[in-house]
Parts: C-alpha cells; sequence; structure tokens
C-alpha cells in the first residue's frame, strides 16, 4: 500500500505555493509531479530513487538523490537540485520494491495534469478575447466570471451522467461563453477572477465556446485586478 505523507516536508518546485504537507498526498503522486516540473521520465525517477536506496546517492539529472536511511517503516530520501532542497520524503519499502514502476499510475491524476497546464502557460502567451478564434488550441486567459448557468446535471447521448455549467467571462477586450464539465462546474461563481489555462475554442451549434479539456486548468485569482466589460463594482 502507498504510504501517505501527511507529516513530511515538501516544498513544489516552479514556483508552485500549495503545500502537500498536510494533505495526505500519496507517494507516486508527488513523484509524478516532481518528474513533470523537472521533465524526468518516470521510469527513470522509479530507478534512480531505487538506486539510491541501494547506493546511498544518484544523479537523476538535474536533480539528485540521497538515502538518508529508515523512518518508520520506510526509507528517508533528500531530493536536491544543485544546493537547494526541492524535497525531503519517506517512501515506503513496498512502493521501492514494486516491480513495474509506480509513478506511473499516476501520470494522468489532477495535480499532474494542472502541473501540464501551467507548463504549458510558461510556453504560450496570455490571450485577449478579442484575440480568440474558432479552432485556436492553447488559450490563456485572464478574465472575470460575469454570468453563470448552472452547474446541471444532465445524461449525455450515450448514458452517461455529468454535470455542466456555463459562464459568461470577459476582459477588457469583449466577452465569451466558457463551458465548464464535472469537477471544474462549480470551481467558479459570478464575479470571481479567474486564469484559464491551455484551452481551446470551438463551435456548437452556431455559438462560439471556450473549452477547457482534461489538460487545461481554471483558477481563481482573488487578489489580481482584471478589466473586464460591463462590469459594476
Amino acid at each position: 500500500m502507498s504510504q501517505l505523507f501527511s507529516e513530511l516536508f515538501l516544498k513544489l518546485p516552479l514556483g508552485e505555493e500549495e503545500s502537500l504537507r498536510h494533505k495526505n498526498v500519496p507517494e507516486g503522486e508527488y513523484l509524478a509531479v516532481l518528474s513533470v516540473n523537472y521533465n524526468i521520465d518516470p521510469d527513470r525517477l522509479f530507478q534512480a530513487l531505487v538506486s539510491a536506496n541501494e547506493q546511498k546517492e544518484v544523479v537523476c539529472d538535474p536533480l539528485k538523490i540521497k538515502c538518508r536511511g529508515k523512518s518508520r517503516g520506510g526509507r528517508v530520501f533528500l531530493i536536491l537540485n544543485g544546493s537547494a532542497v526541492v524535497a525531503q520524503i519517506v517512501i515506503s519499502e513496498g512502493f521501492l520494491s514494486e516491480t513495474t514502476n509506480p509513478i506511473s499510475k499516476f501520470k494522468d491524476c489532477d495535480r499532474v495534469r494542472s502541473c501540464l497546464a501551467k507548463k504549458a502557460a510558461c510556453t504560450f502567451k496570455l490571450s485577449t478575447v478579442s484575440d480568440l478564434w474558432v479552432g485556436m488550441n492553447r488559450i490563456n486567459l485572464a478574465c472575470k466570471v460575469l454570468e453563470l448557468d448552472g452547474p446541471k446535471s444532465l445524461q449525455t447521448r450515450w448514458g452517461a451522467n455529468c454535470v455542466v455549467a456555463n459562464a459568461l467571462i470577459g476582459d477588457n477586450t469583449g466577452t465569451v461563453k466558457l463551458v465548464l464539465w464535472d469537477g471544474q462546474a462549480d470551481s467558479v461563481s459570478v464575479g470571481d477572477k479567474v486564469q484559464i489555462v491551455n484551452a481551446r475554442m470551438r463551435a456548437f451549434k452556431g455559438e462560439k465556446q471556450l473549452q477547457v479539456g482534461r489538460n487545461g486548468a481554471v483558477k481563481v485569482e482573488r487578489e489580481q485586478s482584471i478589466a473586464t466589460v460591463g462590469l459594476r463594482d
């Protein structure tokens, strides 16, 4: 069983402010995030941990991994980027003895998809609503939620149950419809300032709409000031 590290000191790279220390995040999920943020193949990272457990110290470029001994049925690993500490974590003996890479089980989790979306945002410019055109991908926007319809439960034509919300969002260049599904549907409220990351522009029944897929993200920003259309304070 994967050990949970609620008591560990964890520091996320790439400016990620959220600490995993008190969130009972599985060790495999944290290591999957680590592999994304440092562009390390998950198999190479897992093999480096196994080797460090045997050899005490290995290099997994750009990181260095040191095994510092046992603790509570697991092994303590110090992970460095140069001289900077990335994390000090406890990994269970069971995790290290897996015959197949356990990190790979988490490659499609929400936290990994969010990290991929944030990396994509660093690669592509911030757009405005007036820039958008049908068929456009990898869209990053800073907008405000002006109207919200939903969330509502519905059934698809294939018989699957889902939840959807339609939001009207805008910046100082215009407005656009944003469609939010399932876990995203209740993530925003009217008046929220949001960052849309790695979205796509599509048309449905002749109406333009912004969609956020599995590799995108919707982040509520409560402190950033964003100029919007047709809004009153």
